[in-house]
């Protein structure tokens, strides 16, 4: 008897999951930029990822099972922490603290273009088709209009300027991780992988930031706590609805990174609306909208192609 095809998932359901995740992922930019007033960077993304991997490890079904996906994967495990979680996370956390959350949210945007370019040198399957390269070009434009709207030549402009670097730098390390993670023939399970790098990245970024940073400050605002709370368990949140939706029949990964277009715009758009003393500019809108119809642009090109090639995880910030 022939297999039964899967049968597929309703759309408006699919659609509103995928959109609820990838907005919950936005806020996390508001989130940081508010916490980063209070806590030191590498300390902030320490505690935040340990607890997050707390936070995820009910999600994790058979220990045991896990257990022994994880030893036998451990040199990946090692390898995608190192890039995924702790050069990642800190170029991010560092980042953030010399650009506004809107800034932040829009250049972190632009990472599914990054890891297009990683992917196509590091992978021997991944051609670089006209499509592709044009949308890569279109949101390298939007980071460029944004960068010089931000008058490197001043001393604050150069300052942001750095933090654009820096998260930029993170797209590359966060690509260079799923590359990774794709070249592994011992399939981890999402869950099991996400839940060991945010607990041992997030140890080794807090053992990082002792000699760097000094001891982390405890005796800090219940407001900033609830919102560590938060960050934490956004993760594991729109983790759980993002997996879901992946096992769902029907359900292509390729289409359904389409959605991860709406997380610079409604990052930016919160920050605008949340944080005191940010507003939009007019040249930062520009490189917003060329920023989102590349990665919007791009994830069509890779829907049409019917390619499986885009990773289930967030943008660095929102991990």
């Amino acid at each position: 008897m022939a297999a039964r095809e899967p049968v597929p998932s309703s759309w408006p359901r699919v659609a509103l999951l995928a959109l609820g995740a990838c907005v919950l992922w936005s806020t996390a930019f508001v989130g940081v930029k508010y916490g980063l007033g209070f806590a030191r960077p590498l300390s902030f993304a320490g505690m935040r990822f340990v607890l997050s991997g707390v936070l995820l490890l009910p999600l994790v079904r058979g220990q045991r099972q896990a257990l022994a996906e994880l030893r036998r994967g451990l040199r990946t495990v090692l390898l995608v922490t190192l890039f995924q979680s702790v050069l990642l996370y800190a170029s991010f956390f560092v980042g953030m603290t010399l650009v506004s959350g809107a800034l932040g949210a829009i250049v972190v945007g632009s990472s599914p273009l990054v890891a297009a370019v990683v992917a196509h040198f590091a992978m021997d399957n991944d051609e670089m088709t006209l499509p592709k390269a044009a949308a890569i070009a279109g949101g390298m434009i939007g980071v460029c209009i944004i960068s010089l709207s931000r008058q490197p030549w001043t001393a604050a402009g150069l300052r942001e300027l750095l933090g654009v670097v820096l998260l930029v730098l993170g797209a590359v390390f966060s690509a260079v991780g799923n590359v990774l993670v794709a070249r592994d023939r011992r399939r981890i399970h999402p869950v099991v992988l996400s839940a060991a790098q945010f607990l041992l990245g997030g140890a080794v970024l807090t053992a990082v930031s002792l000699p760097i940073e000094g001891p982390p400050r405890l005796a800090l605002p219940w407001a900033f706590w609830g919102t560590l709370f938060y960050l934490a368990l956004l993760s594991a949140v729109a983790f759980s609805i993002w997996f879901s939706l992946l096992a769902m029949p029907g359900v292509k990964v390729s289409e359904l990174n389409l959605w991860k277009f709406v997380i610079p715009v409604f990052g930016a758009l919160f920050s605008w609306l949340l944080l005191p003393g940010e507003k939009p500019e007019p040249l930062t809108v520009l490189g917003m909208l060329c920023v989102a119809c590349s990665v919007l642009a791009y994830g069509l090109t890779v829907a049409r192609r019917g390619s499986a090639e885009v990773v289930a995880s967030p943008p660095p910030a929102a991990g």
